[in-house]
């Protein structure tokens, strides 16, 4: 019998690919104003630039472990408590403004003052950019209930809090919010998943995992024992990993948590 469901938060509830494109093409709309550049080429080039900063940090293992991507690193501001980041507020402000200059100067532009510029419109139009996939609410309304619910996430208190804050509606829904930077460790480590089930009185058969991502969702599911759900909007083929259910939609969830009770 299923008692209690998992949900991943970016790209499973939040359509958070959405959220960044649309902040990149905003910021870098800027830049065509003011030097009639190719946005989506400016794109483009601060997005490879980001990328391979973010990777020659001390820090990049720690927000591989903790599931912190190079483009949260452009907006985040990483106010946690714990010296990992600590060290991550301390390299941003420069990374950002970094990535940006690097991204402008790939573009034949020299001109670090306006790399600061785009650097701090950024973080504003990823706030202003929050989406949240049309299903949502309406799946959730519908399992909220009949099934404890629990947010589990990777990333940074301060910054996936801040997801949550700037889409309101969302929190409400779930019994616990877990997330990894303050667990301290991130999905696919089979321990946040324990402490879910810690938190939530349920056994391992009692629970099913759903997420958009194989390598730390689906992954940790298994090595957890725990059902896997994968939700696969955009057709992507399975790796080395594969999931218990594939689903393209959160509305074909209903039919696979009852075959779940049936079996149990």
């Amino acid at each position: 019998m299923i008692k209690a469901l998992l949900f991943d938060l970016d790209d499973t509830l939040l359509w958070d690919k959405k959220s960044v494109q649309e902040s990149f093409k905003a910021t870098c709309e800027l830049a065509e104003k003011r030097y009639g550049i190719d946005p989506l080429l400016l794109e483009e080039k601060v997005r490879k630039n980001a990328q391979m900063l973010y990777a020659s940090y001390d820090t990049y293992n720690y927000t591989q472990m903790i599931g912190i991507n190079p483009f949260e690193g452009l907006w985040g501001n990483f106010t946690d408590e714990g010296e990992a980041f600590r060290r991550l507020k301390e390299i941003v402000p420069g990374y950002r403004k970094e990535s940006w200059t690097r991204g402008l100067k790939d573009m034949g532009i020299n001109d670090s003052e306006f790399g600061h510029q785009l650097a701090e419109a950024f973080p504003v139009a990823r706030i202003e950019n929050a989406f949240v996939f049309e299903e949502t609410f309406n799946v959730l309304d519908q399992l909220k209930g009949d099934y404890k619910l629990l947010l589990l996430t990777n990333g940074s208190p301060e910054l996936q809090q801040t997801k949550l804050s700037i889409t309101p509606e969302l929190s409400p829904y779930f019994d616990h919010v877990i997330i990894s930077g303050a667990f301290g460790k991130g999905k696919p480590d089979p321990s946040i998943f324990d402490h879910a089930l810690e938190l939530l009185s349920v056994r391992r058969d009692e629970v099913m995992m759903i997420g958009d991502n194989l390598l730390t969702d689906i992954l940790g599911a298994a090595r957890a024992g725990i059902t896997s759900v994968w939700v696969n909007r955009n057709g992507k083929k399975v790796n080395e990993v594969v999931p218990d259910y594939e689903i393209a939609s959160l509305e074909e969830l209903f039919s696979i948590v009852d075959k779940g009770n049936q079996l149990g």
